[in-house]
């Protein structure tokens, strides 16, 4: 009975494809046909209406095939079938809850069939779909639903952007977030703004509105969910662009393997797709790259969305948000502060209690702190919390790592507001670079250069350094006073003096004349040569009876080293650096150079070749910089942020290779790079399981020692009993084979 039932429903089902299949061809021909199926459609229609529930598997499944047949043909006869879209929706509406799987997912289906053929528009689809998004009970409901929603926005937005349809999935949306703030359906248009946004389909400010209004929500999960948006949308949008970039197609690879199997219309079809791909990315490549902002640049109001942030979900005694989910808030709202440069003095005191090692979660805490510092926030705000991490963090009693985080936390937040700081607490830190412990010796090195450069005054003489002793001096570096704005100017112009200064006096001795331009006859020698000096005008005296150069060589293994070269050699670094007569000596080149600076901004022209030079000459600055003075290449070379990007917890504590690794480390580190395995195998034995993976042979000694020991007990019984004669024979006939190139020979 059962086989009679399944063999009946698959004849139904040939006859519909059959029947679907004929109308698409000839439409007019088979009007008749389709009238017929029309009306079984409409009484089927009508008394599924009357008990949407009572219906037998036979009924539904006979309904079933009629609303797909209908939606493949309905644009054949639209007519006949105008009514058709609204009945599906009320269907769907009124019902979605009590129909069967199948038939609740075929309607869904033929929706989104016609709106591929443009019977209904998006307009229509999505308002009947999202309601149902959002109050289904359903899972796999929702799932499809979802689905189908982003394909066709998707779609919709291909080969154009349709700016209606967006505003109306925006407007939506954003009501849905706004009209019950304690609602947990705002996580549906959560995780559509999210893709959407994430494939650079809505780039404006209207997605950033909804996902701020999100984060005002009193739902928990709502609340996690725009938070994670701000702080990860942009790098998810990044990693997606590259992924796609990534995807490249071998076009005569494709073309090969159609060549060697079927033809069919398959293939075809998937060749043109490779062909429309690449020549799309082709465009693409062509094309300048689209300007697209951050959704942190994109807010309307980014002060009073920080402070709403902090009434609701930080300061309010009665918000039900846990910790980890107000540490998330904590690094959306200080980010926002740093990278807007906003002003919230109350937010600072919030830190003080959670300023301790014993609290979970310290070190990001300790990275919202600096990243929600700024130049403009006041320093009678920030000291108190700098004096706290000193006495809880760093201390002789501390542990290495508590103390190298409580250092890094400090310098982190000086070099925002270098006026947080005091002279005699930052004495005390810089001691701390004859640590024992690399961690803690890096980071107070690290403490004491940012204050070589940003406030030397507050150092010891001692400590200052050569350059900041100098700049001190000449009055090339101060320390800023609160507010105070650098003028503006080329950053790493004195750098690029410098460079051209160097290389002109390169270029001289590299021709054999002196570092700098001498008298008139060189000059006017070098002008006959046709050489271009680019070098410094520099007013000369002519004290030459003759007018002529002498070149005189000097070698330096026979010139004897002078009195101040001994000196300098037998002092420390220590000595070096606190040497009054170095500064006074460098004192009149370092006014040269701030010359030769202002004279090439003010006279010079910097070509694009100037330009790279200068970026490239910012780079090894900076490097330098956070290197403590000493230029690292490689792997461990110190990592230079963009000022957008936001502090984490790997910043502030100290890296892996400057301290000691645990057990767990150690053989995480080990097992890197290896393949995994079960148990443990001989090198041997791993080299003979991929040959085997990759199929290749063994060696016929590899061969003989799998052999069966019965099938070679013969040959080792007959091998004793040789004689002498015999033993004699086989070598000999072994060197033989071996001369003349084995058995089968080598007649070249």
């Amino acid at each position: 009975m059962v086989k009679r039932k399944v063999a009946a429903l698959e004849k139904l089902d040939a006859d519909f494809a059959s029947l679907q299949y004929k109308i698409r061809r000839d439409p007019r021909s088979y009007k008749d046909d389709f009238l017929k199926q029309w009306e079984q459609y409409e009484s089927q229609r009508e008394i599924f209406l009357t008990s949407p529930t009572a219906g037998t598997a036979d009924s539904i499944e006979s309904f079933h095939n009629m609303i797909d047949l209908i939606a493949h043909v309905a644009d054949c006869y639209p007519e006949e079938t105008k009514t058709y879209p609204d009945d599906l929706k009320l269907i769907l509406n009124d019902h979605h809850a009590a129909l069967h799987p199948d038939l609740r997912d075929k309607i869904v289906g033929s929706l989104v069939l016609l709106r591929r053929k443009d019977v209904i528009d998006s307009a229509s689809l999505l308002t009947t779909l999202f309601p149902i998004l959002v109050s289904s009970p359903s899972k796999s409901l929702r799932e499809l639903i979802f689905q189908k929603i982003l394909s066709d926005v998707r779609n919709s937005n291909s080969k154009s952007i349709n700016h209606p349809l967006n505003r109306t999935v925006q407007t939506v949306l954003y009501n849905l977030v706004t009209a019950d703030r304690g609602s947990p359906r705002a996580i549906w248009a959560i995780k559509l703004t999210r893709e959407l946004w994430k494939r650079q389909l809505w780039t404006d400010a209207k997605p950033v509105d909804v996902m701020k209004e999100a984060c005002l929500s009193d739902n928990e999960k709502v609340v996690i969910g725009a938070t994670r948006f701000f702080l990860g949308g942009d790098k998810e949008r990044e990693e997606l662009e590259d992924d796609s970039s990534d995807e490249e197609i071998d076009l005569s690879k494709i073309r090969h393997q159609i060549g060697i199997n079927k033809k069919t219309k398959k293939q075809k079809k998937s060749y043109e797709r490779a062909v429309h791909k690449v020549r799309r990315d082709e465009r693409k490549k062509a094309k300048p790259h689209p300007l697209n902002f951050s959704a942190l640049h994109l807010l309307h109001d980014p002060q009073g969305f920080v402070e709403q942030l902090y009434s609701k979900h930080l300061q309010n005694t009665k918000s039900k948000l846990s910790l980890e989910s107000k540490i998330l808030v904590l690094q959306l709202i200080t980010r926002l502060v740093g990278l807007h440069k906003l002003t919230i003095v109350a937010l600072y005191s919030w830190f003080i209690k959670y300023l301790t090692p014993r609290q979970q979660s310290v070190t990001t805490i300790l990275a919202c702190l600096a990243q929600g510092t700024h130049n403009l926030v006041p320093p009678d705000a920030i000291e108190p919390l700098i004096q706290k991490i000193a006495n809880e963090f760093v201390s002789e009693a501390a542990a290495a790592e508590v103390c190298a985080a409580g250092m890094n936390a400090i310098r982190e937040i000086c070099s925002r507001q270098p006026l947080a700081m005091t002279d005699t607490l930052l004495q005390d830190l810089v001691q701390y670079r004859k640590s024992k412990d690399k961690g803690v010796m890096m980071a107070a090195k690290g403490l004491l250069s940012l204050y070589r450069e940003v406030g030397a005054e507050l150092l010891q003489r001692k400590d200052r350094g050569k350059n900041a002793t100098i700049g001190l001096k000449n009055g090339l570096q101060h320390q800023q006073k609160f507010g105070e704005e650098v003028a503006g100017g080329i950053e790493g112009l004195d750098l690029l003096a410098k460079w051209k200064d160097e290389e002109e006096k390169r270029r001289r001795l590299a021709k054999g004349l002196a570092e700098t331009p001498g008298s008139d006859e060189e000059k006017d020698a070098e002008d006959d040569d046709g050489s271009d000096s680019d070098g410094w005008e520099v007013g000369t005296e002519d004290s030459s009876d003759s007018g002529e150069w002498i070149n005189v060589d000097h070698s330096d293994d026979e010139a004897p080293a002078s009195k101040k070269q001994k000196q300098k050699k037998k002092k420390g670094p220590d000595d070096a650096s606190d040497s009054e007569s170095d500064a006074e000596e460098d004192t009149e080149s370092a006014a040269n150079q701030l010359e030769r600076m202002q004279l090439l901004a003010t006279t010079t022209i910097l070509t694009p070749a100037d330009l790279q030079k200068l970026q490239e000459l910012r780079a090894t600055a900076a490097i330098e910089s956070a290197a403590g003075g000493t230029r690292r290449k490689g792997p461990n070379a110190p990592e230079i942020r963009h000022a957008d990007d936001g502090l984490t917890a790997e910043n502030i504590e100290a890296p892996a290779k400057l301290r000691k690794l645990t057990k767990e480390e150690k053989v995480a580190l080990a097992k890197e790079g290896k393949p995994e395995r079960e148990e443990h195998k001989s090198t041997q034995a791993i080299k003979r399981s991929k040959k085997e993976a990759e199929g290749k042979s063994t060696s016929n000694r590899e061969k003989q020692r799998k052999k069966n020991f019965l099938m070679t007990l013969g040959k080792a019984k007959s091998k004793q009993k040789r004689s002498l004669v015999e033993t004699r024979k086989v070598l000999r006939g072994h060197v033989e084979r071996s001369t003349r190139g084995g058995r089968r020979r080598n007649f070249a």
